[in-house]
């Protein structure tokens, strides 16, 4: 943690807040603090406002090229340090060392795929209908931008916004997770070293969001918002938004369904639900929510899966061996806790699982449920814990209905050897991403995001810096 800066970066440099106040950085795998760091007020939010402002017109004038370079270098930056990014996020996040190199990895991609767009950003020209006039369209940087990430993959969540901001010549401040600042401002030293200039990325960190976010929001100066968290909170920066109509972007809850046929290949959708489940402990927007099974083969897949889950040993990311590391807080431990009292009270059977342990630590056991009541909580409520919840289902119509009743599309999990039934159910599940036979749909290649209330908009893919971009048309008479 002693190479990590602790303070606010803002136009180039690094500073304490303007109040000198600071917030704690917990270890959930043992409760400890690690260090402080400085905690952001609406003083130091206007002092970052101010450096992207005053930036945006020369680095939107940038070459492409030049934009490209930077993202490049600091792909290879991050893949070189990965171990130290690792410990870092396990550290202040709490997942597994080798997930967290795998988060490095994944983080980067984002990089090295947006400094490929950043010289395909294009436009269009044509004759009108009318013959007498052309157009010609071109895209353009919407203009400064506040991007809020969350906890539970922090470098990843950044560098998904990041990459595209830079891309498409927009600048930037960046307000982390209280939780995980640690993970942000070892990448904002990172695109300094490969050569950002100084304003185009601002990050502050704050445990006070509302004072921080709000006035940059209302102050008509920032013209972009991308948001990754709740939807209770979206709902709220939308409402922000609106005084100024700030363009949005937001990737909110989810509560996934994982629906398993007759005809699945058992082994296979045992996988996936291992992926889709117990990927960063089960905290995670695409982690698989509500399990529907057919009831033929029920008993078998909760078997297989209460055994993969049973075997996975729990305990600090940082010891090796270790497949589940602690939740991120205590908050988030005991929500999972009254979810699975609630399913028990309600007649779910417990296969594997379902007991906090003693001792220090935000931990929670891997936990299989069955015979799980539909009107429990959890059917409801995003868990974000290592909690598969398993229902039966005997038709196609009745499954659909059921995993389409909810407010949330973010992803939802097919699994079946038909492919007529795969192309009819995916077409019917109301979602923005479908995993059909595997558990893991995130790609930095592609497009990501969720219809209803998980959001607005696409991050990743050919999709994702369109979000930071502007058309303009200009008409052009022909005499």
């Amino acid at each position: 943690m002693s190479g990590v800066p602790k303070q606010l970066f803002i136009g180039g440099t690094w500073q304490d807040a303007a109040d000198g106040t600071t917030m704690p950085v917990d270890d959930p795998a043992t409760g400890e603090i690690l260090c402080h760091v400085a905690d952001a007020g609406p003083k130091d939010a206007r002092l970052a406002e101010d450096a992207a402002v005053a930036a945006q017109p020369e680095w939107a004038r940038t070459a492409p090229r030049a934009r490209s370079e930077i993202l490049r270098r600091a792909y290879e930056i991050l893949l070189a340090r990965t171990d130290e990014l690792a410990l870092l996020m396990t550290s202040e996040m709490g997942k597994p060392l080798a997930e967290a190199r795998g988060e490095v990895a994944y983080a980067a991609e984002f990089f090295r795929w947006f400094s490929e767009e950043a010289v395909r950003i294009d436009g269009d020209f044509g004759i009108l209908p009318d013959g007498r006039n052309r157009m010609l369209l071109s895209r353009r940087p919407v203009g400064p931008c506040l991007l809020v990430t969350p906890w539970n993959f922090p470098l990843a969540m950044g560098t998904r916004k990041i990459g595209p901001a830079i891309a498409a010549g927009c600048t930037m401040i960046l307000k982390p997770a209280p939780q995980t600042p640690l993970s942000v401002l070892a990448l904002a030293a990172i695109l300094q070293e490969a050569g950002l200039p100084d304003g185009v990325l601002n990050v502050v960190t704050t445990s006070r969001a509302g004072d921080v976010c709000e006035p940059l929001l209302r102050g008509g100066r920032i013209r972009k918002l991308s948001f990754t968290g709740s939807t209770a909170v979206g709902r709220l920066l939308l409402a922000q938004c609106a005084d100024t109509v700030v363009r949005t972007s937001m990737e909110l809850g989810g509560n996934a369904p994982f629906i398993v046929f007759d005809d699945a290949d058992l082994d296979v959708a045992v996988d996936g639900a291992m992926t889709a489940k117990m990927r960063n402990m089960g905290e995670a927007c695409t982690a698989a929510n509500r399990f529907f099974v057919h009831r033929s083969v029920a008993e078998e897949f909760a078997g297989r899966l209460a055994e993969r889950m049973g075997a996975l040993v729990v305990g600090p990311g940082t010891r090796d061996g270790v497949d589940v590391g602690p939740l991120i807080d205590t908050a988030g431990r005991a929500k999972v806790e009254q979810l699975v009292e609630d399913a028990v009270g309600r007649g779910a059977r417990v296969l594997v699982g379902g007991r906090t342990p003693e001792g220090p630590g935000c931990f929670y056991p891997p936990t299989v449920l069955t015979d799980v009541s539909p009107d429990s909580d959890l059917m409801g409520t995003e868990i974000f814990g290592p909690v598969a919840a398993i229902l039966t289902f005997e038709e196609e119509d009745e499954v659909l209905a059921r995993a389409n009743d909810t407010p949330w599309g973010l992803v939802g999990y097919l699994f079946t050897q038909n492919l007529d039934r795969a192309l009819r159910v995916s077409e019917r599940m109301e979602v923005g991403m479908v995993g059909l036979n595997t558990g893991l749909v995130s790609n930095p290649a592609a497009p990501f995001g969720g219809v209803k209330q998980s959001g607005l908009g696409r991050e990743g893919g050919r999709l994702g810096i369109d979000e930071f971009l502007e058309y303009q048309y200009l008409a052009i008479p022909v005499r």
